[in-house]
């Protein structure tokens, strides 16, 4: 998990925090349900807040008309996300699994838009982990011609990578700046060259990159199956 703004990190006994929603018990079940899944999914989540559009008729009838979701430090495959928003409209959702207190169970695929945020601190502990050292490697690799990845910071508006040639002792550093491009997201090195382009799952597609206020900030669609 992330650490906290003074360096120390959240306490594994704090209990997480989410919203409760209007409409009556059948909406305040869902938005349990929708909790409970979404835990299931990510390793972590410090701080998650769910708000609910509909009415408990039509959620009897197997739909609701959309979900606003924010989150705070969550960790989704060993990749450790500072700040998540997203939103989606129209989902089709089976009730019986909520009357039997289980997580709940989605009809078909649907799509969400919003944001996700990165800091460089948590993007350089993500880059670092089995699942995801291969990739940091490969930028190092495009990028600065060195591998493996040392490590990655956010300074204004470029992330900086750093890698250590064979036999010195300090390492060798690049600024590289990010924007989106056919989907996802390419690094470019100041001077122009070289670049690198993010692999990216075929069900997400970035709209927008940019760094700010000591975040990477990616905006974008990903279409969710059950």
């Amino acid at each position: 998990m992330s650490e906290t703004p003074d360096g120390e990190r959240p306490s594994e006994g704090t209990a997480p925090e989410a919203s409760e929603t209007t409409g009556g018990p059948v909406m305040g079940l869902l938005a349990r349900g929708l909790e409970l899944w979404l835990r299931q999914q990510c390793d972590a989540i410090e701080r998650l807040e769910i708000r609910l559009e509909g009415s408990g008729l039509r959620l009897l009838r197997g739909r609701l008309d959309g979900v606003r979701l924010r989150a705070r430090r969550v960790v989704y495959q060993a990749m450790e996300i500072e700040e998540v928003e997203l939103r989606c409209d129209g989902i089709q959702v089976r009730m019986g699994s909520l009357v039997r207190n289980q997580a709940v169970k989605l009809e078909s695929p649907f799509r969400i838009q919003g944001q996700v945020s990165f800091s460089g601190d948590g993007l350089s502990r993500s880059l670092s982990t089995p699942a995801w050292r291969s990739l940091g490697d490969g930028l190092a690799d495009d990028l600065l011609g060195l591998t493996p990845l040392a490590g990655l910071r956010i300074r204004e508006d470029r992330l900086v990578l750093r890698a250590f040639a064979s036999g010195d002792r300090e390492p060798v550093e690049r600024e590289v700046a990010v924007r989106a491009d056919g989907g996802t997201v390419e690094l470019r090195c100041a001077e122009g060259t070289p670049h690198a382009r993010l692999p990216m799952d075929p069900n997400i597609r970035i709209e927008r990159a940019e760094l700010g206020a000591g975040l990477l900030h990616l905006e974008g669609e990903a279409r969710v199956s059950p």
